[in-house]
């Protein structure tokens, strides 16, 4: 049994190549690239020598035993502990939409799938919806039925595109948009079955979605509120 990650890496812009270099030798091709911007203050740049501020994201799907290595790997190659080189987080999945989407996350590669990974006391998940670009409202339309409230799209440029069209048999865009969703637990399984049907990889939009657990959330109160009046 193995769990399965979101491998979220943020560099510096001028390092995408060597990044995407480095995780192409580890097999890891279907990997989603996105922009961002350094917050740091200019003191603090300074003190580590550091003067580029413009950022990438980079998403990639791992097992934990590939992480392991991958890891020791980045410390080794990528000198990843030495400031401005970058920095590497795992976030753990709690489930993915359908067999074919969890064989397009991990490429095929060797993943025996365990129990559905659960928190307790979690009310919350993150529904992650990565789809071709243009078709956001298909998505979240297929999602409202399903009692979501809303989502929120990053645009994001999708890597090893090829190989992915080779494994799955389908043509995908390398233009995608990342859609986030926090949704309540019990609402969690209808609202990706939702979206798997009218959005999946069967229609245009060629939607996979997966979810990750959330330990806490602030702002959800009154649709909350709202909720429990309607029941009433």
């Amino acid at each position: 049994m193995s769990t399965l990650y979101l491998m979220t890496t943020i560099c510096d812009r001028n390092q995408v190549r060597r990044f995407l270099f480095f995780f192409r030798e580890h097999e890891m091709n279907v990997t989603l690239l996105t922009l961002g911007r350094g917050t740091a203050a200019s003191e603090m740049l300074d003190a580590f020598g550091l003067e580029a501020t413009e950022k990438a994201v980079l998403y990639a799907f791992v097992t934990g035993e590939e992480w392991k290595e991958i890891k020791k790997r980045l410390e080794r190659q990528i000198k990843i502990d030495i400031p401005g080189s970058g920095i590497v987080f795992l976030v753990p999945f709690s489930s993915v939409g359908g067999k074919r989407q969890l064989q397009f996350l991990t490429e095929g590669r060797a993943y025996e799938k365990g129990e559905e990974s659960v928190l307790k006391e979690t009310k919350y998940e993150l529904l992650v919806a990565v789809a071709n670009q243009g078709y956001t409202e298909m998505i979240m339309d297929a999602a409202r039925e399903a009692k979501a409230t809303g989502g929120t799209v990053i645009h994001a440029k999708g890597t090893g595109i090829e190989k992915a069209e080779k494994f799955l048999g389908v043509s995908l865009a390398a233009e995608k948009e990342m859609i986030f969703m926090v949704v309540k637990k019990e609402n969690k399984n209808p609202i990706m079955s939702a979206i798997m049907e009218k959005a999946g990889l069967n229609t245009k939009a060629k939607a996979v979605v997966f979810s990750l657990p959330v330990t806490d959330v602030a702002g959800m109160r009154l649709i909350e509120e709202t909720e429990e009046e309607e029941q009433e």
